[in-house]
């Protein structure tokens, strides 16, 4: 494994897309190497390495879906029961299906739980205080009808956690799975992440300019409700040790079968650029038989990707701290690694030629309780815009990420209903659009989750 090339390749795409900091690692036969670029502040800069730590963001999901399956293999938790079995207090918008949503259907993202409830800084921000508040949350499926990525989902599954256990979330985690598997530097909270190295996030605005993303995690501080689906922090060299324990036998924190059953598929998933299928939290790919596993994060002006490749023993994980730029970086570190490591290219997905027919079709507005998906037309091109919506972004006495600006896609060969971005922050998703019995576009699938058509005009 060559070193200079990773570091190479790492500086070169860092500085090209302009981001201020980058740690990268890769696992393979037992090996690790590591690099880093940049610096953790632009106004107090220290440069990046392998123990600066990054919010994981949604990676977080896949501790928090261990810690589960260490309590199924306990014999604490059954994932085909529902979850009011552990959860009794829990009342949904619809009360049938919160009496059939089980803990699987959190974990696979098959809950037809909306993405998540806004954290807006008052009232009871715990766990406890977010499954009170979960009866506002829409619901788009019924239970186990699909997958749609769900942040509520897991939230709730840490409810359950700290039901079973009797112990604070954090608390049960850091017994059950990180404390076990050695993770120092894999916590909760600023008041930890504080005594240590970690990364400063931003965003870039239209001006170019690159301001510093406040709060620094996803949500504000004092969140807690959102710990289990986004809330840990962490260093590459935990990251990598993290990979190298989902790449073993249980280490005797897990029995083996519990935590190779967490790679294999529970519902599959379509024309998503995230994955095929999702296993137990675990988004599913297939590089040309080779099978993987993957998480990825984004924060504000935080970007995390891990991938694992157990038949290979190998991993490659990266975390950078701009956005929107962030995702693409870390999208080209794992295209890069598969295929220096693995021999893997990935094909690029070529769209059709644009057709004035099928772009009337699905222009309209979408969206989900926190942002609004435009799809629009010029007679030209189609385009997706994405952003936060303006009711919460002028609630908000914090600052949010900037919106995704409108930008191309293109339909894919096939039934037509599959799509790709072609330019900007997001290029490279996949997504689809739905359409009801009689054939109209009634949602798009973006990132995973179903934004539901509310009108036919963008």
């Amino acid at each position: 494994m060559s070193q200079d090339k990773l570091s190479e390749f790492v500086t070169s795409q860092a500085t090209e897309l302009g981001v201020p900091g980058v740690a990268v690692g890769v696992l393979l036969d037992g090996q690790e190497i590591y690099a880093s670029h940049g610096v953790t502040s632009l106004a107090n800069p220290l440069p990046v390495d392998e123990k600066t730590l990054f919010p994981l963001a949604s990676v977080s999901k896949t501790f928090t879906a261990t810690a589960l399956m260490c309590l199924v293999a306990q014999g604490k938790v059954d994932l085909d029961a529902p979850v009011q079995r552990y959860v009794p207090e829990l009342k949904l918008a619809d009360e049938q299906a919160a009496a059939q949503i089980t803990v699987l259907n959190l974990l696979n993202h098959t809950a037809g739980l909306d993405w998540n409830l806004i954290d807006d800084g008052e009232g009871d921000r715990s766990l406890a205080g977010l499954v009170a508040k979960l009866p506002g949350l829409p619901l788009i499926a019924p239970p186990g009808a699909r997958a749609s990525y769900s942040q509520a989902g897991y939230n709730l599954a840490g409810r359950i956690v700290e039901k079973v256990t009797g112990l604070p979330f954090e608390q049960a985690m850091t017994s059950l799975v990180l404390e076990p598997v050695g993770l120092e530097d894999t916590v909760y909270g600023l008041a930890e992440v504080m005594i240590r190295k970690f990364a400063v996030g931003y965003n870039r605005g239209e001006d170019g300019v690159l301001r510093a993303a406040r709060p620094w995690n996803a949500f504000k501080e004092g969140a807690r409700g959102d710990n289990p689906g986004g809330g840990l922090a962490s260093s590459m060299s935990d990251l990598l040790r993290w990979a190298r324990f989902q790449l073993g036998d249980g280490d005797g924190v897990l029995p083996a079968a519990d935590l190779h059953r967490m790679r294999e598929q529970t519902v599959e998933m379509r024309g998503s650029s995230l994955g095929d299928g999702f296993g137990i939290c675990w988004f599913l790919h297939d590089f040309d038989g080779l099978h993987g596993i993957g998480s990825g994060g984004s924060g504000n002006g935080q970007f995390a990707e891990l991938l694992i490749v157990p038949e290979r023993n190998f991993a490659v994980a990266s975390l950078a701290n701009v956005g929107p730029d962030g995702y693409p970086f870390n999208q080209s570190v794992v295209r890069w690694a598969l295929e220096h490591y693995l021999g893997f290219a990935e094909k690029t997905a070529e769209p059709l030629p644009y057709d004035e027919a099928k772009a009337q079709q699905v222009v309209g507005h979408y969206e989900i309780d926190a942002l609004n998906l435009d799809i629009a037309t010029d007679g030209t091109r189609l385009t997706l815009e994405v952003g936060i919506k303006t009711e919460i972004r002028e609630a908000s006495d914090e600052d949010m990420p900037p919106d995704y600006p409108a930008a191309s896609i293109g339909f894919l060969p096939g039934d037509g209903d599959d799509y790709v971005i072609t330019e900007g922050g997001l290029e490279g998703q996949r997504g689809y659009f739905s359409r009801d019995a009689n054939g109209t576009v009634t949602g798009i699938d973006l990132a995973g989750r179903l934004f539901g058509r509310a009108s036919r005009t963008s």
